[in-house]
């Protein structure tokens, strides 16, 4: 799956990001660099990592600052699919210049890709580094004749399909017990998905239950759609349990005939 570009009113650049972790097998570490500023006006620097791509964001609450970060790191991962899908090679920075006293240091950093290039400034190598890519990523949209880059289309399967296959990790859902204490569900999960080619998005439900736990929604591009519930006493525990009780659905669906 590739990082969603185009405007969608209900996917936040966050949950878009922890969607393509989960289906990349990275999920995008948040950070809080600073936090300072009046109660009545706050200020908060948050950064997201994901593979090796950092990104930096600041906004007035945590979730405005982490919501920047998200989405310049979807920038970045956004050209880095391109290049993949047209067997470019994946873009390159350099920082080419630094400039002013220490307190009020400039840096000019250069992305290129292929035979493209843009330049740009800010007061860290990161601000400068997520500009260069804001612009290249605009360039390219330029010369892609379109306002946005588009990616394939979100993968589906049909539950009659499931019912049918005897693929290797379907067959082993089928037979084993899904009562395993520890197990990983949410690595369960992606090797079927990724076997009978549906994808798997988690979204974090802010309200913790009656009993202080976290929540989760599974969300599977089956068809029809299928969507589990988990609760847990951590974000990741929450994302393992609706994990089980989709599997639980899967297997009872690809069981029946």
């Amino acid at each position: 799956m590739s990082p969603q570009t185009r405007p969608n009113p209900c996917k936040t650049p966050i949950q878009i990001l922890h969607e393509y972790g989960i289906n990349k097998g990275s999920l995008p570490v948040y950070v809080m660099e600073k936090a300072e500023g009046e109660a009545h006006h706050p200020s908060f620097v948050f950064s997201v990592t994901i593979g090796e791509v950092t990104c930096t964001g600041q906004g007035s609450s945590k979730k405005a600052a982490k919501h920047v970060a998200a989405e310049a790191a979807l920038k970045i991962l956004q050209m880095d699919e391109l290049a993949l899908q047209r067997g470019w090679h994946l873009p390159e920075y350099k920082v080419l210049m630094e400039a002013g006293p220490p307190h009020m240091r400039e840096f000019t950093v250069i992305c290129r890709m292929e035979s493209l290039s843009e330049k740009a400034a800010g007061n860290s190598k990161k601000v400068a580094k997520k500009a260069a890519a804001e612009k290249m990523v605009a360039r390219l949209q330029s010369l892609l004749g379109c306002s946005e880059i588009t990616w394939p289309p979100k993968l589906s399967v049909q539950m009659e399909n499931l019912r049918n296959s005897s693929a290797e990790k379907i067959s082993l859902l089928r037979r084993n017990p899904l009562s395993i204490p520890n197990s990983d569900y949410i690595q369960m999960m992606l090797e079927l998905s990724k076997e009978q080619g549906f994808e798997v998005t988690y979204f974090d439900i802010d309200e913790l239950t009656v009993s202080g736990q976290y929540q989760c929604l599974a969300e599977l591009s089956t068809c029809p759609v299928t969507v589990c519930h988990g609760t847990g006493i951590s974000c990741s525990n929450a994302h393992n349990d609706a994990a089980h009780s989709a599997l639980q659905y899967i297997k009872i669906m690809a069981s029946s005939k």
